[in-house]
């Protein structure tokens, strides 16, 4: 099977929709990301990177039913793939054993 591979932005937006599950539409997105990572982002840029995953078969999308808070209108909710799913546990496979790798005294100490 052909190794799809991510940008750390679509993958941390993959991270947050598993992370919200049901819940997962733009803007639970974008505040999630900006709860998690500290990281602001636009919800475009969210759209974009959601759209890319989708195209990629990671991701797909139903319509939610209509919300008061929203004037009537319906949210786009994300879920994570089989494939998406997949990835993921394949990136963190990759890290972790990169993680496990280093020797103990390559990385200069830090306090945090």
């Amino acid at each position: 099977m052909k190794r799809t591979y991510l940008g750390e932005f679509e993958e941390i937006v993959l991270l947050t929709v598993a992370v919200l599950g049901s819940g997962a539409y733009g803007v639970a997105i974008t505040d999630e990301l900006d709860k998690q990572t500290g990281r602001s982002v636009s919800i475009s840029a969210v759209h974009a990177a959601l759209h890319r995953l989708q195209e990629k078969g990671m991701l797909v999308s139903q319509m939610g039913e209509a919300t008061a808070e929203r004037g009537g209108r319906r949210k786009r909710l994300f879920t994570v793939t089989v494939l998406g799913s997949r990835t993921l546990h394949d990136i963190r496979a990759v890290r972790e054993q990169l993680w496990n790798s280093i020797a103990p005294q390559t990385l200069p100490a830090i306090s945090l």
